[in-house]
């Protein structure tokens, strides 16, 4: 990535990195960014339908994955490996933000939410609060440590975090492996547990799960909807990664034992059939690593495109030609999948294999337009539809 920020950068002040091992550690202070420079990003080759537009939002953002939106409109962007937490506002209302924030400093700070004023922001091992978040961008005040328990193995330990319409925090618990029986160590690992705000009432919400980095709620049912990546090294196009559908507490969703809905696991398979376990409402491509997903229910899309799955498919890194990178969609007919296929593409090459991002996560503003994050190419992009005709296939 070499198109980085123009135009005024101050540096507030440099102090010491913030340890989540030491809170009484000095914090690195916002750095404050002034854009004023058009992107360089090929986003021409990018493939959409007919009638939708995709332009860059916010350029330059190293590492941009999970998303979230504060009331008064300032956008907050968590990473993994670059360990920042951004704040973008687009103050002139142009869909293009003019102002970036470095807030601080943590460690794989991948899960970003936000609820009555407070942004919550999840570690492998923790889980932050910070009060009254968009009047103190300038000052940020240390965080409220809401938990501290939780397995700290970095491997599938970056979590991304949503509040439910329970008002409940849903928080995952990778396996900590590629495959393992890891719930006899600790119940807590390949689920989906939930909490209140406060971190009191913890629980499990769901068993079997192998790694979500993605999930929603549908804008009728309410009913949580996640994306689950398959495990590796069964081959190119074994197992499918997924898209589930939680009913009802409790559910499980068949990891380690069964993928897919119907692939037996070849060290654990025989504990357990696959008929014991829940199967996806869709089987997504192998490897293809989906992670954000929504439901678009606002206005500006076509009529037809509305309480439809979309997916962010981050593409994979151990298959011998790459899949993924993309936005994918899964329509639905009364909970049942009646097709899978592709929103947008183009961020690969399929013919040279070279790719210039790779697509995390979605959410969609209040008009309608959906932001997509993109960790490869550190960019946030927007998608509007400006058609008049119908753009569904």
């Amino acid at each position: 990535m070499t198109n980085k920020y123009f135009g005024l950068a101050v540096i507030i002040s440099m102090g010491l990195l913030f340890s989540c091992k030491d809170q009484n550690t000095q914090k690195e202070t916002p750095l404050v960014q002034y854009d004023e420079v058009p992107s360089t990003l090929p986003i021409d080759r990018l493939n959409l339908r007919q009638g939708f537009k995709i332009e860059v939002y916010a350029d330059s953002i190293d590492g941009a994955r999970s998303m979230a939106m504060g009331e008064n409109g300032t956008l907050f962007v968590g990473t993994r490996n670059e360990n920042k937490v951004y704040a973008i506002q687009d103050r002139d209302n142009d869909f293009r933000a003019d102002r970036v924030m470095v807030l601080d400093s943590l460690e794989v700070p991948n899960g970003i939410a936000y609820k009555d004023g407070a942004l919550y922001v999840a570690e492998v091992g923790r889980l932050l609060r910070y009060d009254d978040i968009e009047s103190k961008l300038d000052e940020l005040p240390s965080p409220e440590v809401v938990y501290d328990d939780y397995p700290t193995e970095f491997h599938h330990g970056w979590k991304y975090i949503a509040f439910g319409p329970d008002g409940k925090l849903y928080v995952p618990v990778g396996a900590p492996c590629n495959i393992c029986d890891s719930t006899v160590v600790d119940k807590r690992y390949a689920s989906i547990t939930r909490m209140d705000p406060d971190g009191s009432n913890r629980e499990i919400y769901a068993h079997g799960v192998r790694n979500t980095v993605g999930f929603t709620w549908h804008p009728e049912t309410k009913e949580l909807w996640f994306t689950d990546n398959g495990r590796d090294m069964m081959g190119d196009d074994v197992p499918p990664c997924e898209l589930n559908r939680i009913a009802e507490q409790g559910q499980h969703f068949g990891y380690p034992f069964c993928h897919g809905g119907d692939v037996e696991d070849p060290e654990f398979g025989k504990r357990r059939p696959c008929s014991e376990f829940i199967p996806p409402v869709q089987q997504l491509g192998a490897h293809v690593a989906p992670l954000g997903v929504k439901f678009h229910s606002g206005k500006m899309f076509p009529e037809l495109y509305k309480n439809h799955a979309f997916i962010a498919e981050h593409g994979s890194w151990n298959r011998s030609s790459k899949v993924g990178y993309k936005i994918s969609m899964v329509k639905l007919d009364d909970n049942e999948a009646v097709s899978y296929e592709t929103f947008i593409d183009g961020w690969l090459d399929e013919e040279s294999q070279e790719r210039f991002g790779r697509p995390v996560d979605l959410l969609f503003l209040k008009d309608g337009s959906m932001l997509i994050s993109d960790d490869f190419g550190d960019a946030i992009y927007r998608v509007s539809y400006v058609g008049d005709e119908v753009a569904m296939d």
